[in-house]
């Protein structure tokens, strides 16, 4: 009778810590819109966790936008009664039209950079007359794709080749000043190979290590283990050999796993090798749901909490979800987005053309 006590009390642990292992199975999404303007276009997004977590925003005509969410507007007598509210400044001029791709959000200071020649860095400011340009390149191939941070003091953006490497530049005194990486310290780019500045994804980051995913005629990873101090750079299966092929977007859960998507976004329904996987921290990856919609998505993100399980893609055709680690994707919904940040492991927020919205996953 006591063997028969102590093996019902094992199994009863272990099948509960089974249970509480199971990744979720979402089965829809409830999408609220906090924003719809035809001139939007919103390719950089951030989550900002200050005392109350909300999301920050630039856009290709030069708008930094940030929205306050319900929390925060309580604390606001003027707002106090509204759900959400967005303040927007153009950072924009008659002489000067901006387009931004890339946004890092730290909880005391923001950065942006523009698309296109000159290249401009921007330290970013509610108030846009303190706004101000710390990184200048000026070069007819410049075109700046993603821009990331490992802490308040240390930051990266990555972008086109304008000599034979991608362009690396690094900050290591809180965003002050910004240095390009010389070719001689980076992998030689192959021909044809560049980056996607289609959700400002192009850069995972864990910890100290950084995965900077290259697209085009040739898709590679390069990996930093220190910070960008040293680099190398690792092939991948994922469909590539065209210009508007390979990695859109990248993402990390931790130091091991990660996973990429992208396609060709000239044929958005194909699915054949735009999805990957890796376990041993980029060395190598396994190309899964092959052939397996989703077809071309222009951002993959991890939900938080989900031991790497759980992964939501979006794209222009609509948003997707998997449970498996990206084995198998069941479509949420139609609509479509460029890029999306989580707030939590149930709620996100979104951008694209002409909106940005918040997206509520439901089981």
């Amino acid at each position: 009778m006591r063997i028969f006590i102590i093996l019902f009390f094992v199994g009863f642990i272990f099948n509960k810590t089974n249970s509480q292992n199971q990744p979720r199975n979402f089965s829809k999404v409830d999408i609220e819109d906090f924003a719809q303007d035809p001139a939007l276009n919103v390719r950089a997004l951030e989550i900002v966790n200050d005392a109350f977590a909300y999301p920050v925003f630039l856009t290709s005509n030069g708008e930094l936008g940030i929205i306050m969410t319900q929390e925060i507007c309580k604390q606001i007598d003027s707002l106090k009664d509204r759900k959400f509210y967005i303040h927007k400044a153009n950072l924009s001029s008659d002489s000067l039209k901006l387009n931004f791709r890339a946004l890092a959000a730290r909880e005391n200071s923001g950065y942006g950079v523009t698309i296109g020649n000159p290249a401009l860095v921007y330290k970013l400011h509610v108030d846009v007359e303190r706004s101000k340009i710390v990184y200048q390149e000026n070069h007819p191939k410049v075109f700046y794709d993603s821009m990331d941070f490992w802490n308040d003091e240390e930051g990266i953006a990555i972008g086109d080749p304008t000599a034979d490497c991608m362009s690396i530049i690094i900050t290591r005194n809180g965003g002050k000043t910004w240095n390009k990486i010389s070719c001689e310290s980076l992998p030689k780019a192959k021909e044809g190979e560049a980056a996607f500045a289609a959700s400002d994804t192009n850069i995972a980051i864990v910890g100290d290590h950084s995965w900077v995913a290259t697209g085009g005629k040739a898709s590679r990873i390069l990996y930093s283990p220190d910070k960008g101090k040293t680099w190398e750079v690792f092939d991948t299966p994922i469909i590539q050999g065209k210009e508007t092929t390979g990695m859109y977007s990248i993402d990390f859960y931790d130091e091991e796993n990660g996973f990429a998507i992208g396609g060709d976004y000239t044929r958005p329904n194909a699915a054949l090798a735009n999805k990957i996987r890796t376990k041993d921290g980029g060395k190598t990856w396994q190309v899964v749901a092959d052939g397996k919609s989703p077809g071309y998505r222009s951002c993959v993100q991890y939900v938080p909490n989900s031991d790497a399980k759980e992964l939501v893609a979006v794209g222009f055709k609509g948003v997707d979800y998997s449970n498996d680690g990206g084995e198998t994707w069941k479509h949420l919904s139609d609509e479509g987005f460029y890029t999306i940040r989580f707030l939590n492991d149930s709620i996100a927020f979104a951008g694209g053309k002409g909106r940005i919205s918040k997206l509520t996953f439901r089981e």
